[in-house]
């Protein structure tokens, strides 16, 4: 049985969307998975963006090492990979998502990680290997599409049934929730933990890094999928792809409009021309109806279509919450995120011996203790909720 783990930690410096604690959380998870629970440190591969010594956690770069990760694991192996970085998220283009939104990591690129996309990973290991997922970052709540929910309140037939609908709200510690900031970008004063600032990131301010990153002042929210493909392209999210197709498709069946223009979802494409889309989508056509295949192969029949998998997902938050960054005394050396500091308390209390299931639990009453609003989810086949965490 091999053990074998993927670390991303992302801290943005010199950004709008600059955190203090991602990295810290990655080298203390890299050391309690050394010293507590047995993996080798050749086994650990860490991406983290404050070091240009190691790997950059670009959508790229996290897409191909959470690909090599799952590629060469065996029946039995253990598979670990913890991100530590901001989370977003775009309203799904259908209405079948559980949560009625694609829950995404950021790399540092702004080259998101959606939540079909870990699906996908997932739906790649082989039978008998078990993978957990830690994501401390904002709405991780449904980070992998369709996992059955163990704890937690993210999905959306639970909301619709609360009727509060899924506004996105900062975090905000119980000890200031009758504050309002108008800017969510910002670190806030805690009387426990110096300053908080939430790991959500708005879609305006990734629009800005992306302005920032590529020289193009056009990018609007609205067409944020297009924007994706345009300057990522092959290294897009397999999510924006699909999208994108599905563009080509309705731009083919509505063909030109007597102006000799095409109809108005081209403005959705942008500057994207026709046959360069064609060109470029045609290549993952093969890709795309495997994975609908492996998707049906592996559905458990109940009328919510839950997936049956070898998944784990330990969610710092809701789909509909943020997590929180926290700098004591306004020191960076000791900065954390909430959840990931939860995790190294509680470990440390039952000497690694706790199951996923209680640590969850135990986490959600530590947060509350200390003022944080965050509620940590549990996502995973009813098989693993009493497993032990990690191993």
């Amino acid at each position: 049985m091999a053990k074998k783990a993927l670390l991303i930690g992302c801290n943005y410096p010199g950004t709008k969307a600059e955190l203090k604690g991602c990295i810290n959380d990655v080298w203390r998870m890299h050391n309690c998975l050394i010293n507590r629970y047995n993996f080798s440190e050749e086994d650990i591969t860490v991406l983290i963006d404050t070091d240009p010594s190691y790997t950059q956690p670009t959508g790229k770069n996290i897409r191909s090492a959470l690909s090599r990760l799952i590629r060469f694991a065996k029946p039995d192996d253990v598979l670990f990979v913890h991100y530590s970085g901001h989370g977003t998220r775009l309203p799904a283009e259908t209405g079948e998502d559980d949560t009625g939104y694609d829950e995404c990591i950021v790399p540092t690129d702004m080259n998101l990680i959606t939540d079909d996309d870990f699906r996908e990973f997932i739906n790649k290991v082989p039978r008998g290997c078990k993978i957990t997922l830690v994501s401390d970052s904002c709405h991780s709540g449904g980070l992998i599409q369709a996992a059955k929910e163990q704890i937690g309140e993210s999905t959306r037939d639970l909301d619709q049934n609360s009727g509060t609908g899924f506004e996105s709200r900062a975090f905000i510690p119980r000890s200031m929730e009758y504050a309002v900031f108008e800017e969510r970008d910002v670190s806030v004063p805690h009387h426990f933990h110096g300053y908080v600032k939430n790991r959500s990131l708005s879609l305006h301010t990734l629009v800005d890094i992306l302005k920032q990153k590529t020289g193009d002042d056009d990018i609007e929210v609205g067409k944020l999928r297009p924007t994706l493909f345009h300057f990522f392209g092959e290294d897009a999210s397999p999510k924006v792809k699909h999208f994108m197709k599905y563009i080509l498709n309705k731009l083919e069946e509505h063909g030109d409009d007597e102006s000799g223009g095409h109809s108005g979802i081209l403005g959705l494409v942008g500057n994207l021309a026709h046959e360069f889309l064609k060109h470029k989508l045609e290549e993952s056509d093969d890709e795309d109806e495997t994975h609908i295949r492996r998707k049906q192969e592996v559905h458990d029949g109940s009328s919510k279509g839950r997936v049956v998998d070898h998944g784990i997902l330990l969610s710092g938050c809701q789909t509909d919450q943020t997590s929180a960054d926290a700098t004591p005394y306004g020191n960076s050396d000791y900065a954390y995120g909430a959840f990931s500091n939860a995790i190294q308390a509680i470990i440390e209390e039952t000497d690694g011996e706790v199951t996923n299931w209680e640590l969850v639990l135990k986490a959600r009453k530590k947060l509350r203790k200390e003022g944080f609003s965050q509620k940590p989810g549990l996502y995973c086949s009813d098989q693993y909720a009493d497993t032990p965490f990690v191993c």
